[in-house]
């Protein structure tokens, strides 16, 4: 069975991969090859943002408990601006089409943060650590001496 970390990854990777599937396949309608190209570079361009992302985001959450809420919204700032940072460096390109390419990220970036949110509603998340509080239980309790007749 794949680890936790695995499974948050491919749950929102596999959406936001089908997503990106789709809007190639408009944007080839629409735009032609060039326009297929695009979108699949922006879902790609995403999918590897938002996965690394999500890794760095779950090594801080194991080590630095403390920092994680202001690490992921440094993390997700930082990734809205390195996004708007490759469509404003591709904007001119001739490899693909352009508009497609932002229409590709701009869909698989909300395709990935939706996914990722019923991810996390559908998790079973412990807000409790059965083992510490059994282990905290176990030395409150006496123990019993003698016999029990």
């Amino acid at each position: 069975m794949p680890s936790q970390d695995t499974r948050n990854l491919l749950q929102s990777a596999v959406p936001t991969a089908a997503v990106g599937a789709i809007v190639a396949a408009v944007s080839a309608v629409v735009a032609g090859g060039k326009g297929a190209i695009g979108a699949v570079v922006g879902t790609l361009v995403v999918i590897a943002f938002m996965g690394l992302g999500l890794f760095v985001l779950q090594r801080t959450a194991k080590s630095l408990p403390q920092l994680f809420q202001a690490m992921g919204l440094m993390l997700y700032v930082a990734q809205l601006l390195l996004l708007l940072i490759f469509v404003g460096l591709f904007k001119d390109t001739t490899l693909f089409n352009p508009k497609a390419f932002a229409i590709g990220l701009v869909v698989a970036t909300v395709a990935w943060m939706a996914s990722q949110a019923r991810a996390h509603m559908k998790a079973k998340i412990l807000y409790v650590d059965p083992d510490s509080y059994s282990d905290s239980e176990k030395k409150d309790k006496p123990e019993k001496s003698g016999s029990s007749s």
